[in-house]
């Protein structure tokens, strides 16, 4: 299983959902609910086109997740200790339409 699992069809770093960004950062500082939270990292495709060759390790998917929603139970310092990570959204524009259905709270 990947690192980072995604639905987000229009983001520019997807590969058959696989996120392939450098890194990934996860945003909603005091989130209850998975719908507070986002993916900072989100570039629409429209506007980015194809993101997806970077130079991470094992096959270039992404494996780093940054995470600044402090009421995370997966929050470590700000990094993202859950073993992968599922980021949804449907129509997305803007990164705050994205969500980290991961989330689960302290």
């Amino acid at each position: 299983m990947s690192k980072i699992n995604c639905s987000v069809s229009n983001c520019s770093h997807n590969d058959e959902n696989i996120c392939f960004a450098n890194i990934v950062n996860v945003g909603g500082k005091s989130a209850k609910e998975d719908c507070e939270t986002c993916c900072a990292s989100f570039l629409d495709a429209k506007i980015y086109s194809d993101l997806t060759n970077n130079v991470n390790e094992s096959g270039n998917e992404c494996t780093a997740i940054t995470c600044n929603v402090g009421t995370c139970s997966y929050n470590s310092n700000n990094l993202c200790s859950a073993k992968s990570i599922n980021v949804s959204g449907d129509n997305v524009n803007l990164y705050l339409e994205t969500n980290c259905s991961t989330f689960k709270t302290t």
